[in-house]
């Protein structure tokens, strides 16, 4: 009996595994929430309240460059623990692994509230926070990995995409909830603001790893790794594997990330700096922000429904959507962010982030587990996301601010970067084969077989005769 029909049967027949599949569906979504909740604000407040506590302001737009550098520490760091918790996820299993990575991500996540500022420790303030963010960053390069193999490996197969992109919900829940939390802080008075109300959301979040760690440790191992460990063919050096056989499905799945990772972090830290860049510093943050909490929120509806959209027409067709509309996005998207309007500048992160980007994240979330074989899944997934994520997104701010700075706010180079970035990804969706419902007990990469045999039963007939009937 094939993967497909076993989950299938599973899916309808077991209580116990319809339980195990909401359990997993609640913990990822909650890592991820967790995740993106941090991140997000990070990057809000490295824009507009880090540049200034924990960096001289004898140059500001230096400290600004200074502050986006320390926030793209985290992403040097994510490879690093992609690697160790991913080679472990493949080894020991993917449950126990995701438990150890909220523990840490989280927990220097709530550290950072607790940091004492420049003012305080001098030079030891960026020093502090650059070490829990490379703590942070170290914990968060297995915890998406971890969620996207363990729903694709847990959903019933000919579903897959919509349950695999429900957990990245949380995604957009957490970056929603950074929004709103940060843009009601900032409603503050300024020193309130700058000396305590920075703080509180920071702290707040070990909430949600307490939460997450009591569900996630009451999870079963997945199916696939079950199965694994039953036929003795759990890999005994994932590394070498994944750099050896894997390396392509590695390469593809960076080139895959490189629009949905930058332009995500593009949309939701550059444009804010780019925005007060372009109209001074009397800008009004709690506004701007209103344009990724829009995001976020429709966010909430198109992963999931692209996800589902991937499970009728393929992973290919709908990924090249999303690729395709921010190439076509970027040049008009920095250009209207330039005229300096609140209004119109909220409504290009919002479409920026919840059309453009998400587009892409939906069917990703079947697609990258889809594209790696079971021996060493979790690790290839977790080097083409974390990798991706140094080059695209930790790069975007460093890079981005730099160009503001000494370009006086040129909307045309970010444009151009962001067009780069689509270009990478929009090719990358003509070099991987169909994955739609390959079977994930498969110890083959799907990158090395044609496109008939990557995708059970599924071709381009099957495809457009699904497309007519939509």
């Amino acid at each position: 009996m094939t993967q497909t029909d076993t989950q299938r049967n599973a899916f309808t027949e077991d209580p116990e595994y319809a339980a195990n599949l909401k359990r997993a569906t609640l913990a990822s979504s909650i890592g991820s929430a967790l995740e993106y909740f941090d991140f997000a604000l990070y990057g809000l407040s490295t824009a507009l309240i880090f540049n200034v506590l924990f960096f001289p302001q004898d140059d500001p737009a230096m400290a600004t460059v200074a502050a986006f550098a320390t926030y793209g520490v985290g992403f040097l760091a994510r490879p690093f623990g992609g690697l160790f918790f991913g080679r472990l996820g493949d080894r020991v299993g993917r449950k126990v692994v995701l438990v150890v990575t909220i523990l840490l991500m989280g927990g220097a996540s709530t550290a950072i509230g607790l940091l004492p500022t420049y003012e305080a420790i001098g030079i030891w303030a960026p020093v502090f926070l650059v070490i829990l963010r490379l703590l942070q960053g170290f914990g968060a390069g297995a915890e998406q990995a971890g969620s996207t193999v363990l729903m694709a490996e847990y959903s019933p197969v000919r579903r897959r995409g919509f349950f695999s992109a429900l957990p990245f919900v949380g995604i957009q829940a957490g970056t929603l909830l950074a929004a709103v939390v940060f843009g009601l802080i900032t409603l503050l008075p300024e020193e309130a603001l700058l000396s305590w109300g920075w703080r509180v959301p920071f702290l707040a979040s070990f909430v949600l790893i307490i939460v997450a760690f009591f569900i996630r440790a009451r999870l079963r191992e997945t199916p696939t790794f079950i199965e694994l460990e039953q036929h003795d063919q759990i890999a005994e050096k994932p590394v070498r594997e994944i750099f050896t056989k894997g390396l392509p499905g590695v390469i593809v799945g960076i080139g895959l990330r490189m629009a949905e990772n930058g332009g995500s972090y593009m949309f939701q830290t550059l444009a804010l700096t780019f925005f007060i860049a372009s109209i001074g510093q009397n800008a009004d943050r709690s506004l701007l922000t209103w344009g990724v909490t829009l995001g976020s929120l429709i966010g909430i509806f198109s992963v999931p429904i692209t996800g589902a959209l991937s499970d009728r027409f393929g992973r290919r067709a709908v990924y090249r959507f999303g690729a395709v509309f921010m190439l076509l996005y970027s040049v008009p998207a920095w250009w209207l962010l330039s005229l300096g309007n609140y209004w119109v500048a909220i409504a290009v992160i919002a479409i920026g982030i919840g059309v453009a980007v998400n587009s892409m994240l939906g069917p990703q979330c079947a697609m990258l587990p889809e594209l790696f074989g079971n021996r060493h899944r979790y690790l290839g997934v977790a080097m083409a996301r974390e990798l991706s994520a140094v080059i695209a997104g930790g790069v975007a701010g460093v890079l981005g601010a730099y160009l503001i700075a000494v370009s006086n706010g040129n909307w045309l180079l970010l444009a151009i970067y962001m067009l780069v970035l689509a270009l990478i990804t929009t090719a990358s969706t003509f070099l991987v084969p169909e994955t739609l419902r390959r079977d994930l007990t498969r110890l083959d990469d799907a990158v090395k077989v044609s496109s008939r045999e990557s995708g059970e039963d599924v071709d381009a007939t099957t495809l457009a005769i699904r497309a007519v009937q939509w």
